[in-house]
């Protein structure tokens, strides 16, 4: 999540929350005993309808999500094509000690079928598995905060009907009304709030990130599977930009003359002095004998 969108959230919320206290009657909207009842409520039921660890995976989904910057398509077309053009310079096994193996897991997965002179169906079909593998891993945790988000109401309204409950058992103390409305009402607040300001929210950030991180790696594993047939960069370029918005794909050209230039001129420069080898004084003398 970049930083503007922590700035949105921070200023709405911040009013959102200023907006309780314009009422006059701030202190009215904590009430321990409603939130006793949504939250316990919610975490007997998560715990009944999904394994411990699967919980604890699907919160760490989520704060990857939150905490991650995603990495943006053009920087990974910039990426292929440095590869492309490497690949071509000093040979595919220079890959195996491309910097590109630390931007992601499925990078340097693709990188390691490529290095090992896998066939492109293989390439595919292993690029493919990890794909489908990764989509279904990201919906059980999208899933997971859905189930959050339509259970959370419900237990708002369960919160309501032990306030009235109460309410109804004390009906000649005014005390006893006074001590059980605010858990009638503020109970089902708390519901909606928590569906509808955490959990859902959640749910759909980590489908759009899934949409996301799907798009990249299809764009990864046509980029690898181009440059193990060895296609021309160029092709390359205008394959891979098909992936970009129309504002993305300017300047793709001149970026990849840009880095066929610097491997070109890696390639040219003159073998340092330090690279050559040393002449000792006795290999010297027996020069001059012979």
């Amino acid at each position: 999540m970049s930083k503007k969108n922590f700035v949105g959230v921070g200023l709405s919320l911040i009013i959102f929350v200023c907006s309780f206290m314009l009422t006059g009657a701030a202190g009215a909207y904590f009430n321990l005993a409603a939130f006793l009842v949504v939250m316990s409520g919610l975490t007997a039921a998560m715990l009944i309808s999904y394994p411990a660890q699967h919980v604890k995976n699907a919160f760490r989904v989520a704060k990857n999500i939150y905490s991650t910057r995603q990495v943006s398509a053009e920087s990974i077309v910039n990426t292929l094509l440095d590869l492309s053009v490497k690949s071509k310079v000093d040979g595919v096994l220079s890959l195996e000690r491309s910097k590109a193996n630390d931007t992601s897991s499925f990078m340097k997965n693709g990188l390691i079928l490529l290095v090992d002179n896998y066939k492109e169906e293989e390439i595919r079909e292993c690029l493919n598995a990890e794909m489908a593998f990764f989509n279904l891993r990201r919906q059980q945790s999208e899933r997971f905060f859905q189930t959050l988000a339509r259970m959370a109401p419900a237990f708002g309204v369960a919160g309501s009907v032990i306030g009235l409950i109460g309410l109804l058992m004390g009906i000649n103390d005014t005390a006893v009304i006074l001590k059980n409305i605010p858990v009638a009402f503020i109970s089902t607040l708390y519901g909606l709030i928590l569906s509808n300001l955490v959990f859902s929210p959640i749910a759909e950030n980590i489908n759009f990130a899934t949409r996301a991180e799907l798009l990249n790696q299809k764009l990864v594993l046509e980029g690898i599977v181009a440059i193990s047939k060895e296609q021309n960069s160029y092709k390359l370029e205008r394959k891979l930009a098909s992936f970009l918005s129309p504002s993305e794909r300017e300047g793709k050209t001149e970026t990849l003359r840009r880095i066929t230039r610097k491997y070109v001129q890696k390639k040219q420069q003159p073998v340092e002095l330090e690279d050559m080898p040393i002449m000792t004084n006795s290999t010297a003398s027996a020069k001059e004998a012979a």
